[in-house]
């Protein structure tokens, strides 16, 4: 099992760096793509200049009655509470209740305890590993190499007369 383990982890920091060389646009429609494809509703990438500050948004019901906006972010350092207060402000400008902030890297703790202190609404933020462990449960953007079945022993087949 710690062999399995470690594949993980290798794969989990290999989709970090590709993610990390992607070109911006990409980021964003596979940050849109994996939330479609997690059940979330339908989704799309702005891709305006005036879009608010937001990456994509998930119509979680067909009508668009209520909306999910995100925000992916490709950076080196972690995202710290201002950028977390920032998000939160464009969407109150928006009359939003939900968003989803995602970065390749990580948050920091006043970033994390901003985010969960917020009673108006809820932001949800992904780092780059909880995103790249997404990816991989959901199949966004791995493929299957090669299935191990792990055989044990079946004890009660050996047993009576």
């Amino acid at each position: 099992m710690e062999q399995v383990k470690e594949i993980e982890g290798e794969l989990i920091e290999n989709i970090i760096e590709y993610l990390n060389k992607a070109h911006w646009r990409r980021l964003e429609t596979i940050v849109v793509e994996l939330l479609t494809t997690m059940g979330y509703g339908d989704g799309e990438v702005t891709g305006k200049t005036n879009d608010g500050g937001f990456d994509g948004i998930i119509k979680e019901d067909r009508l668009g009655l209520d909306n999910i906006y995100v925000q992916a972010k490709r950076w080196g350092k972690p995202v710290g509470s201002p950028d977390v207060q920032g998000f939160a402000g464009a969407l109150i400008g928006k009359g939003a209740r939900k968003g989803i902030f995602i970065t390749t890297s990580s948050f920091t703790k006043s970033a994390r305890d901003f985010a969960d202190k917020l009673e108006s609404m809820k932001i949800i933020l992904i780092d780059g590993t909880q995103l790249a462990k997404l990816m991989i449960e959901n199949n966004i953007g791995v493929s299957s190499k090669k299935k191990l079945i792990i055989k044990e022993v079946d004890f009660s087949y050996f047993e009576g007369e």
